[in-house]
């Protein structure tokens, strides 16, 4: 049985008193309306980490980070390694997204690399892949996103690739309010499962988490996760809000 997952991406979003109050109020909802057998992961920016991983340690919620370096330690001025992320109890680390690879002009070669750091460090990533407009208009999504999960995915073995979340965000309904309809979201996770069994074989597929992204909310959240292949959601603008956040959790 595939575990349910619910992630949110806060971005660049919030204090660090806002955060906290947030992070409490979450807390406060999960205990409030649980989570049933849901894992709930919290991505905030990384100056509130190590405030997310205390209050994490004493609630029902993980913490994930939204990034890391390619490089394993030195002068990188700026950078945060897997390892100093691990040291402070952080459990997941969002990886490919396509704001990375669209303002920061991240390859697949640089997200395959950041892949087997967080990997060699005990992290698990979650790894977006998705398709712009325009190459949905014109039917290359699946080969976008072949290529996306090949590149990043493709050089690891069955054992490492077990530890992996794939997280499809058709880069078209990020932020836009616009959502993939669940017909939609169910094909590509369909797709991406029948990629990595052709890979992997079939027991590794069936096993792989697949989350959906893009304008998931309250009010939608619950058609899209009834889909078969897809596992739950990495959660935008709706990770804002407690009530929100914790009603998708509830969603299954």
């Amino acid at each position: 049985m595939r575990k349910k997952i619910v992630a949110g991406n806060w971005k660049m979003n919030k204090t660090f008193q806002e955060a906290d109050d947030l992070l409490f109020e979450i807390a406060d909802e999960l205990n409030e309306k649980g989570r049933g057998d849901v894992d709930v992961i919290v991505c905030p920016p990384s100056p509130y980490l190590e405030m997310s991983c205390d209050i994490a340690a004493e609630n029902d919620f993980l913490v994930g980070a939204q990034n890391l370096s390619q490089w394993e330690s030195g002068a990188y001025t700026g950078e945060i390694s897997a390892a100093m992320l691990h040291s402070m109890g952080v459990t997941h680390c969002i990886l490919g997204h396509s704001e990375r690879r669209t303002y920061f002009g991240e390859t697949d070669n640089a997200i395959a690399k950041k892949i087997d750091l967080a990997l060699k460090n005990g992290i698990i990533p979650i790894y977006c892949c998705g398709e712009v407009l325009a190459e949905r208009q014109q039917e290359k999504h699946y080969d976008v996103v072949r290529s996306q999960v090949s590149e990043a995915l493709f050089h690891l073995g069955k054992e490492a690739l077990q530890q992996i979340i794939v997280a499809y965000e058709p880069v078209w309904a990020i932020g836009t309010g616009v959502t993939a309809s669940p017909e939609q979201a169910q094909e590509m996770h369909k797709f991406i499962r029948s990629l990595i069994a052709d890979k992997f074989g079939n027991d590794i597929a069936d096993d792989l988490v697949i989350l959906y992204g893009g304008s998931c909310n309250a009010k939608n959240a619950a058609e899209l996760f009834a889909n078969s292949d897809v596992d739950g959601g990495l959660i935008g603008g709706a990770a804002l809000k407690a009530q929100d956040f914790v009603a998708i959790v509830n969603s299954f």
